[in-house]
């Protein structure tokens, strides 16, 4: 059993299903906070929410799942500028699916939200595996 778990938490996969799913929790979270309970427009909570996502999924990918270093501020700020860069590529398709969904086909702000996700957990993986954190 130990051995399994081991082995589950040295899969970078499993540890990249698991921020991301940590990641969606932050985007859902501060998107719900903004609509239901500060009462901010959707489409704006939505790119609110996103950029708070991106902030905590650079730390957390770099540090958890891809263990990546820099050897300096230069590194560090390279490795970042492409997250972000690849990142705004994705908001791009949860703005433009978001919208289409909720803002067209008048669906709850919810349903446009989750809609989105799997499109962009998937394009973020390999943005970030093959793009941003390679070793």
């Amino acid at each position: 059993m130990k051995n399994l778990i081991n082995k589950l938490i040295g899969s970078e996969v499993i540890r990249y299903l698991f921020i991301g799913g940590c990641t969606t929790l932050v985007n859902m979270a501060v998107f719900a906070i903004l609509c239901e309970i500060l009462h901010v427009e959707a489409n704006t909570a939505n790119v609110i929410s996103i950029i708070c996502a991106i902030a905590f999924a650079y730390a957390a990918n770099k540090i958890v799942v891809f263990r990546t270093h820099c050897a300096n501020l230069a590194e560090l700020a390279a490795e970042a500028g492409k997250f972000v860069g690849g990142r705004l590529v994705t908001m791009g398709i949860e703005i433009g699916g978001f919208y289409l969904v909720y803002t067209i086909l008048h669906q709850h702000e919810m349903v446009a939200k989750i809609s989105t996700q799997f499109l962009v957990i998937v394009g973020n993986y390999f943005i970030s595996k093959f793009l941003v954190f390679r070793k």
